[in-house]
């Protein structure tokens, strides 16, 4: 399960990398893009995944922890206690969905989604 900061459009999705790029689900995406994503009704839908940059990065974050702060409060401490230091930047990646269902590599998967 991936925390979704953003959800622009029907069929892009970013989420964030709380164990940052050291995360399995992360170094996957960024050996082979193509994913498949599952969230709410829709599942296994293919897509690729598009690490941000540390810019696109930080603006997304900002951007949710405006939006949501109760949320990224919470997210920051679950992060910071699971990783063990401060956290004031994340890696977050870019999950677009295409309109075929080829095989994926990675999943995305929650209820708010």
């Amino acid at each position: 399960m991936l925390e979704v900061v953003e959800h622009t459009t029907r069929d892009e999705y970013v989420v964030v990398s709380g164990f940052g790029k050291r995360a399995q689900w992360y170094r996957n995406i960024v050996a082979d893009p193509k994913v498949r994503v599952s969230c709410g009704f829709r599942r296994s839908m293919a897509g690729s995944a598009l690490p941000m940059t540390e810019e696109e990065a930080a603006a997304a974050l900002q951007r949710y922890a405006d939006r949501h702060p109760k949320a990224w409060a919470n997210l920051r401490t679950t992060i910071e206690t699971a990783v063990g230091h401060p956290v004031d930047q994340l890696p977050m990646v870019t999950l677009r969905l295409n309109s075929a269902t080829p095989e994926g590599t990675a999943f995305a998967s929650s209820e708010s989604c």
